[in-house]
């Protein structure tokens, strides 16, 4: 193992391949702040790029920066503009962007770049020393398990919840389970809920939904209310107070290395990926924080903006371990990786690092040093980024439209997509009058295909709901999501209790 490391250390300490991780990590960054340019479409477009550099290990190192790199860019936009381009990066929008409105984007665009510096750190050392041994237990996850965790995921909107907007939040995520069965279900392979729309066979894209329900509603907000904006001279505009105190540090420390174990743990198990991560990270800060700080969530809290970056970043290392190790992609991103490695001609799996210790302990190494790239790169540019907020009213307005307009396009390559996007704008827009959380809605619908899918096979496999009880991780599980559900009902009943003694 130490010679194919200091192997793998050579490698990519090469200036080839550093430059590489350098590249990465710049296109990645400037690409992923575009809403509807994820990960997933600048690794399939950068894919021919790779390929025709020849080298293996080179190529990979490329394409893992662009991923690194991505993800971080999607937490810009969700941080400066609320308009989160990457499901993993949802959860961040929640404290990042209440940040930003009280003049503080310098300080969350820092405490996001730190964070996701030390979440993706933590999964490299933890990808160093346990890969060989998390693999082997990912493999003990089977649907029943997934369905378990997906239920958790959902459980999450208890922390998304305000005082007394349970019911509130239950609704909504109902609403979102209910448009994530628009199109092709799996298991009858027959359209449902499409009306006759040809174009909703495939059902209502991420980017569309994500964008109505965060970026419209935003603009709307811009025109009807002009003190929102980046005036000269503004609250919001101003990009002053980007060092994070003492106080704030030791705050986020914790979290941070909570969130970072979570989420690589998390992201070794195929198929659940940063999503969940970010959202589960989120949900668990917010359970355990004290009564005092839980109020803050949800209006600019530092550790509910650390928790989903520390988690996202390390979920992402930790979705290298199925597609190394096993050659079991761990998310959608690791999938399409997947396909370059094949058509580099590796084959990744349990023989890769016996066999191309360079390309396995090279792309490990380059992931902690894309890290390090991207603090570098990002904390002095944070106040030249945080500038895209002193951009007048009339101006940010058309760039937010457009932006959102062309990520809904491409996400889809369909224009009926844009109609979609502008009647879900404006119901998104009524619900936020209403006071009805828009969050648990999104939750609901990203994760209503995959407990779907992994509901359906679990019966399947043992024809009706038995797995619940014979597979004792499946009942840990679900365990798990109802303590997370009633424990806050619990502890503000409590509190209201003792308000109405005092």
């Amino acid at each position: 193992m130490i010679e194919g490391f200091l192997l793998g250390l050579y490698t990519a300490l090469s200036v080839k391949n550093m430059l590489m991780v350098i590249g990465g990590c710049i296109i990645g960054t400037f690409i992923g702040m575009l809403p509807g340019l994820g990960p997933m479409s600048i690794i399939a477009i950068m894919i021919p790029v790779a390929i025709s550099i020849g080298d293996p290990a080179a190529a990979l190192i490329l394409l893992a920066g662009v991923y690194y790199g991505a993800v971080f860019g999607g937490s810009t936009s969700s941080i400066l503009i609320n308009a989160p381009g990457v499901a993993s990066t949802v959860a961040t929008s929640f404290d990042g962007y209440p940040l930003t409105r009280q003049g503080k984007a310098g300080k969350a665009l820092t405490i996001a770049a730190i964070s996701s510096f030390a979440g993706g750190t933590v999964g490299a050392i933890l990808l160093v020393f346990f890969a060989p041994a998390l693999a082997s237990v990912a493999l003990l996850f089977h649907s029943s398990e997934y369905f378990a965790l997906m239920v958790v995921g959902l459980s999450a909107i208890a922390a998304f919840a305000g005082s007394g907007q349970v019911t509130k939040a239950l609704l909504m995520t109902i609403v979102g389970l209910a448009l994530a069965t628009v199109g092709e279900g799996a298991q009858f392979n027959m359209p449902r809920f499409t009306m006759g729309i040809m174009d909703l066979q495939s059902g209502i894209g991420f980017i569309t939904l994500a964008m109505a329900m965060f970026a419209i509603p935003e603009t709307l907000f811009l025109v009807l209310d002009p003190s929102r904006s980046g005036k000269a001279g503004s609250k919001q505009s101003e990009i002053t107070d980007l060092r994070i105190t003492k106080e704030e540090a030791k705050k986020i420390t914790p979290v941070i290395g909570r969130q970072s174990l979570q989420g690589f743990l998390i992201g070794v198990m195929p198929g659940a990926g940063a999503t969940i991560a970010s959202f589960l990270g989120y949900a668990v800060e917010r359970n355990i924080a004290s009564e005092e700080e839980r109020k803050e969530f949800g209006k600019g809290s530092v550790k509910g903006l650390a928790a989903p970056e520390s988690a996202n970043n390390a979920a992402c290392t930790g979705s290298f371990v199925p597609l190394l190790t096993l050659g079991i992609p761990g998310s959608g991103t690791t999938a399409i990786l997947l396909g370059a490695l094949i058509a580099l001609n590796v084959s990744p799996g349990p023989r890769l690092m016996q066999d191309q210790p360079e390309i396995f302990w090279s792309v490990i190494i380059s992931m902690y040093i894309g890290n390090v790239v991207l603090l570098i790169l990002n904390l002095p540019l944070i106040p030249y980024i945080a500038k895209v907020l002193t951009v007048p009213r009339s101006f940010l307005i058309p760039f937010i439209l457009f932006f959102t307009l062309m990520g809904a396009y491409i996400g889809q390559n369909n224009a009926t997509e844009l109609l979609f996007l502008v009647g879900l704008g404006v119901a998104a827009t009524i619900f936020r009058f209403a006071s009805f959380p828009l969050a648990p809605l999104l939750i609901g619908f990203i994760l209503g295909p995959m407990l779907e899918d992994n509901f359906s096979r679990a019966t399947q496999l043992y024809d009706g709901v038995s797995f619940i009880w014979e597979r004792p991780m499946t009942a840990v599980l679900l365990c798990v999501a109802v303590l997370l559900i009633v424990l806050p009902a619990m502890r503000s009943r409590r509190a209201a209790k003792k308000q109405a003694k005092g």
